[in-house]
């Protein structure tokens, strides 16, 4: 084990910084203890005991993205709850092809349009509405939610297939605001706690994609009926969503969680950037008392996270241009064998496993090791980097070619070497890029930055789904 000097871990406002080396002090600048967050010297740091924090946190990630993961994964489910019969005849074409050629569209625009809605809610509602009551409100309805689609699942909708599917796009635009709503609060309030819970919440995120991968390949391998494996699918995220309303109550039990979810203060939010400090010797003997506002000031919070913001926002845009659209239509090249792996299990293993589990395996490294820091020229060099992976997977073999016709990777080995990269790439970067955001401002800026970090990650995820499609066809 390392043992790391005590010169190289430097206090920031909400955490413990650790630097790789002494030579990255500049990039440090950011995270230095800020006078208005200063704790009392009577009021001691407490440990995590057990790690229970940072379990409850990494759960709280599961939470917060296994259940919208489970909704979209269960693909053949929803074909045949929409083929408006029971038990469709071999080679029936369904009544109901617009709403299944296109049901997929329909789910995106239900997921994007409220997720929008709720993030700019959320940043707005930062000072009106206590994060407990955000949290343990959106918490609810997700679960509230998946009851309902979990009843659904034995149900025969064949008579009211149309209503069915106001009712799916209707759940899947409130799981998804919701879900938003309760991801955006929980990494808001770890920007208070030191960085490895946000790190925890992050990587648990990736664990519930895994999860779900996981799942699904174990259901195409061993299931025969596709409403059981959707029943137990839809009873696993609703037990995960109320073992996370209890887990989440547990948190304020905790000694270390007390600590840092203790009030702000003073009890305020400036409307400039900083605010010269009471100890200050050019501070005016009389300072005039700030004034508070319902509403974070999103100018200060915008300029000191934009080159995160853009690392950010870069990074989701490159893997959501490749991931889904493109990585999971390259074929396997030995598929006229006829072999399970080439043809029922490549895509499956290749594109979401292998995906998911080197994300999950990148943003887990960032609880040991944080380099380059926030303010190094390295890491926006790394993001941009990365638009290299565009064409690695546009020639290996992805099908059907229409344009491009030279597959210049004919080897399997080559999809699953590039999808390890882009989920260790993107796992590890992005995770840096989101733990930072909350760390370069004040702690009573915190929840908002977390929010506004959220933020720059959906809207790289938009402009990369968008951009996907243009792709696609130029192949």
């Amino acid at each position: 084990m390392a043992f790391v000097s005590e010169d190289n871990i430097h206090q920031s406002s909400n955490s413990t910084y650790r630097t790789a080396s002494s030579s990255l002090c500049s990039d440090q600048e950011a995270l230095l203890e800020k006078l208005l967050d200063r704790s009392p010297p009577s009021l001691p740091r407490p440990e995590d005991r057990f790690n229970g924090a940072y379990i409850i946190f990494f759960s709280l990630g599961i939470g917060g993205l296994l259940p919208w993961n489970f909704f979209v994964t269960a693909k053949d489910y929803w074909i045949f709850k929409l083929s408006n019969c029971s038990s469709p005849a071999p080679g029936e074409t369904p009544e109901d092809s617009d709403i299944l050629n296109y049901f997929e569209s329909y789910l995106s625009i239900a997921s994007t349009v409220p997720s929008v809605l709720c993030l700019v809610a959320n940043f707005l509602l930062v000072n009106r509405v206590p994060v407990h009551v955000r949290v343990l409100t959106s918490l609810t309805v997700m679960l509230a939610i998946f009851v309902v689609m979990t009843v659904l699942v034995k149900v025969d909708t064949s008579s009211w297939t149309h209503s069915f599917f106001a009712v799916t796009i209707a759940c899947m635009a409130i799981l998804s605001g919701t879900s938003t709503v309760f991801n955006s609060s929980v990494f808001g309030m770890t920007g208070s706690f030191p960085m490895r819970n946000s790190q925890a919440l992050i990587s648990g995120g990736a664990m519930g994609g895994t999860i779900s991968a996981v799942a699904s390949l174990v259901d195409l391998a061993l299931s025969n009926d596709v409403t059981d494996s959707t029943l137990a699918f839809f009873l696993t995220a609703d037990v995960f969503l109320g073992l996370c309303i209890g887990l989440y109550l547990l948190l304020p039990r905790l000694e270390y969680a007390r600590y840092y979810m203790r009030p702000v203060w003073p009890a305020h939010v400036y409307s400039g950037e900083e605010q010269p400090g009471q100890d200050s010797p050019t501070a005016p003997l009389a300072a005039p008392r700030p004034s508070f506002s319902p509403t974070p000031p999103l100018r200060p919070i915008l300029k000191k996270t934009a080159g995160l913001g853009f690392c950010i926002i870069y990074l989701l845009f490159i893997t959501s241009i490749i991931f889904p659209a493109v990585s999971t239509n390259i074929e396997s090249l030995d598929k006229d064998s006829g072999s399970p792996w080439t043809t029922k299990f490549f895509v499956p293993l290749t594109a979401f496993l292998l995906f998911n589990f080197s994300d999950l395996c990148g943003r887990q490294i960032t609880a040991w090791i944080q380099v380059p820091g926030p303010r190094s020229k390295v890491l926006p060099g790394l993001v941009l980097l990365r638009t290299g992976l565009v064409p690695l997977f546009v020639f290996c073999n992805y099908q059907p070619r229409v344009h491009l016709q030279t597959v210049v990777f004919p080897s399997d080995i080559y999809p699953m070497l590039f999808s390890s990269l882009l989920g260790l790439s993107n796992g590890y970067l992005s995770t840096l890029a989101l733990i930072y955001g909350p760390k370069i401002v004040s702690r009573e800026l915190a929840e908002a930055t977390g929010v506004v970090m959220s933020f720059y990650m959906y809207l790289g995820l938009v402009l990369g789904s968008a951009c996907s499609a243009l792709l696609v066809h130029l192949i």
